[in-house]
Order: C-alpha cells, then structure tokens, then sequence
C-alpha cells in the first residue's frame, strides 16, 4: 500500500470521526414533564413537574421537597415576556408577584458548550434497550462549571449537574418528557393571582435566582 493510499484512508477515517461529533441543539418548543432536583450540596431535595413553552416564553414548576427536617411546596410561574414570575401559595389562595429580570434562554446546549462524548444509557445489546446521549461540559459564571445530558435523538435534557462556591452542587434530573403542553392552564396565573401587587425588591430575580431564594428561604427554617 502506497502512501497515497495511506493517506486517502486517514484523511476518510478523519472525516468520519469530525461528521460524528456532535453540535449544540436546541429542545423541542413546547414540553411537559417530571423533574427532580437536589441542590445545596444535597441539602435540599425536591421532585416533581414542569411545563415548559418556548413560544409564550413561559416555564412553570411545581415540586415537592424537603429541606433538612421540614417539607415544602414549590409552584412557581415565569412568565418571560412581562417580566414577571409568580409565587403561588394554594394553602392561602395567595400570590406573590416579583420582578424577572432575565431574558429567557430556551433549553439548549448553549453554543460555547464542550462536547465530551457519546454514551448510551442502558444497554445496546439489543433495540429499545438504551438511548443514546451525549455530554456537555463548560462555565458558569462566579468560577463554576456544569455538566449537561442531552438525547442524540431529539436534544431531549435528561441530566445538568453545576457547581459553584457559593452554592455547592445542584443536580437536576427530567424524565417522562411529552412533547406538547398536558394542560395549558399550567401557563396562565389562578384568578386569585390578580389581586396580586407586584412587589418591590432590591435585587429581581432571574430563573435561577427565584428558585434559590425560595429553596434558602425554606432551607433556613429548619
């Protein structure tokens, strides 16, 4: 064999290897599905559903969790567009209506991701046994880093685990994934959430932030 030939084969198995490394991609618009999360170095702990519209630039969570000793009830609606995100208390009948102050960012590998790899989880002895995914790495802003799970098939978010200094581990686990809104009033606020004052605060919140400060307001009950 030639080295004419040597190098026409690498330059083909060199081909092959960059056409599968995969891009960054953006989630299906319009979801609903389970979510659990753990956050605080495991402090507190958390499981239950979102809905999520990419079109309406709308996300709701509702979960169950437990900080320490004590249990707690999280529904909370982010309503993008006005700036605006709602603590709903269904014990009360009452809201808690809040600055947003961040753009939404659609779920995404975001563009400066690093890509580490494929992996399938279960098994690919046989069809239906495994999914395939890959894994995402980068920064997060205060010298943290995250690493994220997406379907090859879909770009479906499966896993995002994230690190900071001041706020340990979070981990964050979705499964049961429906493509399409179960229930559109998952996106709309109660009627007793219109007598709602939007309420003056020294810092508005983003996405991130709104579901910390109620998860450290619990936290520090115990």
């Amino acid at each position: 064999m030639n080295v004419t030939c040597v190098l026409a084969i690498l330059g083909l198995l060199l081909a092959a290897a960059s056409a599968q490394k995969s891009k960054p991609c953006e989630s299906p618009p319009l979801m609903s599905g389970g979510v659990t999360v753990m956050g605080f170095s495991g402090s507190v702990m958390s499981s239950g559903t979102i809905t999520y519209d990419a079109f309406g630039q709308k996300i709701r969570v509702r979960n169950f969790g437990m900080a320490g000793n004590t249990t707690f009830a999280v529904d909370q609606l982010m309503l993008f567009q006005k700036k605006v995100y709602y603590e709903i208390d269904w014990s009360k009948l009452s809201c808690k209506k809040r600055h947003l102050s961040t753009d939404f960012i659609p779920m995404q590998v975001p563009d400066d991701a690093n890509w580490m790899g494929q992996a399938i989880l279960g098994s690919s002895s046989s069809w239906g046994m495994g999914v395939l995914v890959n894994n995402w790495y980068g920064d997060l802003p205060g010298n943290g880093t995250y690493m994220s799970v997406f379907t090859e098939t879909g770009c479906i978010p499966m896993t995002f685990t994230g690190y900071t200094p001041s706020n340990g581990w979070t981990f964050v686990s979705t499964y049961n994934w429906v493509l399409g809104i179960t229930n559109p009033m998952d996106l709309y606020p109660p009627l007793f959430c219109a007598k709602a004052q939007l309420e003056d605060s020294e810092t508005p919140h983003n996405m991130f932030t709104a579901l910390e400060s109620l998860a450290r307001s619990t936290k520090d009950m115990k």
